[in-house]
């Protein structure tokens, strides 16, 4: 069933690990797939730019399908699998309206990480500046404290007691988090979430390479 599928993926990439985590809670093992480094431009290559125009990852093919956004992914995953492997959307209206708020506001989590942990890459030697790194420093932080809050609430998942999309999407921003170096002293709700998560089978299977090879991370994070 997966061997027609394609994905095109990067190591440590959250949208790519998003996914790869659908693609193992819906027991699509087996799966043909190419790891590309963004560090020598690979996803700019032409097999990539015949699929995704905009050079980007993850990029996914199933069939003649092809589905370039990673929440897309997902929710097409979910959607043609539905009675595969585990349900990754709940029943009930309330779950669901909190797993959908909590999948989109995931997109401005990773982006405030993203301004923070990849700022030197984003932002040209020239154009750099420590106040502008700081404000990011504050809006990650901000950022961080809302998701401790929603943890306190909801727990032990993001949209209740069951595993669901809004995980699949945003747990691989919180595990950036860890990779980077975010104390967990500092913020023991997302700590816990994380360390409920990293060995789910699903999570575990997809883990990024490069971690597996240099588990020490960076530090990076450590004054957030």
């Amino acid at each position: 069933m997966a061997e027609n599928m394609h994905l095109f993926w990067g190591s440590g990439s959250a949208p790519c690990w998003r996914v790869m985590i659908a693609l193992e809670e819906k027991k699509l093992q087996g799966y043909k797939q190419t790891l590309l480094s963004f560090d020598k431009n690979e996803h700019k290559s032409p097999a990539v730019l015949a699929l995704n125009p905009r050079g980007q990852l993850p990029t996914f093919k199933h069939g003649d399908i092809i589905v370039n956004e990673s929440y897309a992914a997902c929710f097409y995953l979910e959607s043609q699998f539905k009675c595969q492997g585990n349900k990754l959307i709940p029943e009930g209206p309330a779950e669901q309206a909190l797993m959908y708020q909590r999948m989109f506001e995931g997109n401005t989590f990773c982006d405030k990480l993203y301004a923070v942990i990849y700022y030197e890459w984003f932002v040209p030697e020239g154009e750099r500046h420590d106040s502008a790194l700081k404000r990011n420093c504050e809006a990650l932080t901000t950022e961080l404290q809302l998701w401790e809050g929603y943890l306190q609430k909801a727990g032990p998942h993001l949209a209740g007691p069951s595993f669901s999309l809004a995980d699949v999407t945003v747990f691989p921003i919180v595990g950036n988090l860890f990779r980077f170096g975010l104390s967990a002293e500092r913020y023991p709700k997302l700590a816990e979430y994380y360390a409920l998560l990293k060995d789910r089978p699903s999570v575990r299977a997809s883990w990024p390479p490069h971690w597996l090879e240099n588990p020490k991370g960076e530090d990076t994070l450590r004054d957030i």
